[in-house]
């Protein structure tokens, strides 16, 4: 139920952070992975693939620029003739006071951040509408819940990935697509070092997760390898906190 063999993942900020440990979850399931990066300058999420046994094709883009984005769906499909599972995880963070938030930042974060998750979905959802199949699923937030401090246009662009995940999902459901979302919490990658260096809100933040800890790239790969799976096909327009409990308190 949860076997990924044969199917082809394209996954966007998948060599690094979460969309690393994302990618190595479900070519550890059997996919072959198509990771898309903005910086080739790291590789060790692609060798980790091949050594499974994987295939991995690696696609370097700026997915700010919308005119990549189907260059970037025609390369995957030229490479391994399919997509079956697309991972919408690429994004920013601009923290500045919402007073003082630059305009340029604003529209960089909803840019990267829903723009170009919007526009691959419809690309690549129209090549799982015409084979009857596919699982697409989003990288949402706890902003996408809550209103967080210091992060306007990232908590815009969070909610409205909720609200993209279901309107998609009402729309193609009957057609075989499944479109689900990831709310992650607290995790620890390169976004949140600010953050965690920062002791008095390193506290307060660890003081609210039951789990008592950070959470890590490899906390998403289970949740990641159901959506993608068979194990999920009556699942749609799920928003899924993998938060260590954070949003129960």
């Amino acid at each position: 139920m949860f076997d990924l063999t044969g199917k082809v993942a394209l996954v966007t900020g998948g060599a690094v952070g979460l969309g690393g440990g994302i990618s190595l979850g479900l070519a550890t399931a059997g996919a072959d992975v198509v990771v898309v990066t903005n910086n080739d300058s790291t590789r060790e999420v692609q060798d980790q693939i091949a050594a499974l046994g994987r295939k991995v094709h690696t696609i370097v883009a700026n997915l700010m620029d919308e005119s990549r984005l189907e260059g970037v769906v025609q390369e995957a499909l030229s490479a391994f003739g399919r997509i079956d599972i697309l991972v919408n995880n690429s994004g920013i963070i601009r923290r500045t006071p919402a007073a003082d938030h630059a305009a340029s930042d604003w529209h960089d974060v909803l840019n990267l951040n829903l723009n170009s998750a919007f526009f691959l979905s419809q690309l690549v959802g129209r090549e799982m509408i015409k084979q009857g199949s596919g699982k697409i699923i989003n990288i949402a937030s706890m902003l996408s819940f809550q209103g967080g401090i210091n992060v306007p246009g990232y908590t815009a662009s969070k909610h409205a990935i909720a609200g993209v995940t279901k309107a998609l999902a009402n729309e193609w459901a009957g057609k075989g697509v499944q479109v689900n979302a990831i709310a992650p919490g607290y995790m620890s990658t390169d976004n949140t070092a600010a953050i965690r260096a920062d002791e008095d809100r390193n506290a307060q933040i660890l003081a609210r997760i039951p789990a008592g800890r950070w959470g890590t790239p490899e906390d998403l790969q289970g949740p990641a390898v159901f959506l993608a799976s068979a194990a999920s096909d009556y699942l749609s327009g799920h928003v899924l906190c993998v938060d260590g409990g954070w949003m129960s308190r």
